[in-house]
């Protein structure tokens, strides 16, 4: 495989059977920032097709831009890491970790790949695995909490969340059946 930049690579022609001129066998590449080698790509592609069932399901409610009109990409590969799921306009990274991320050296690795992200501007939010089980909808409120926040449309957020109890000097005084005269 011939190495070509991405200049290059946009420039290339089409054939009329719709195929790259030059790039029989290779993925065309779109976009500016589409730099991935051949083994990365295939690489995502081999833990998509092995998901657990907590990334499959989560998937399902993220993917098509169900969730909010927000695209998401899975196993998105940012620099040498591979983020379960990333949304580009929110610099939103979700993982899901099974009970191996609890152990204290992977706590450390999960540690600097979060340095790492949050020095792109990506912020990570971390759920367990069987989370996806007892509690979706929380799971669901702070994936969309989060995006309103990055996206600068955080007024939306003020219709969802609880009203807070009026203050007591506002309350009728007096009680049920006690009414001043």
């Amino acid at each position: 495989m011939d190495a070509k930049s991405p200049s290059t690579v946009l420039s290339d022609t089409f054939s009329p059977s719709g195929e790259k001129a030059g790039m029989r066998g290779r993925v065309p590449q779109y976009g500016k920032h589409r730099t991935r080698t051949t083994e990365a790509r295939n690489f995502a592609r081999q833990l998509r097709e092995k998901s657990t069932d907590a990334e499959k399901h989560l998937w399902r409610l993220l993917r098509d831009r169900r969730f909010s009109e927000f695209k998401f990409r899975r196993q998105y590969a940012c620099g040498c890491y591979f983020l379960d799921f990333y949304c580009a306009s929110a610099k939103l990274a979700v993982e899901l970790d099974g009970g191996g991320h609890g152990f204290p050296d992977q706590r450390a690795k999960d540690e600097k790949r979060n340095e790492f992200l949050a020095s792109k501007g990506i912020q990570v939010l971390r759920f367990w695995n069987h989370q996806m089980g007892g509690k979706l909808e929380s799971i669901r409120f702070e994936i969309w909490h989060t995006l309103m926040e990055r996206t600068g449309r955080a007024a939306e957020i003020a219709g969802f969340l609880p009203k807070p109890p009026p203050h007591p000097d506002l309350l009728p005084r007096g009680g049920e059946g006690n009414r001043a005269r």
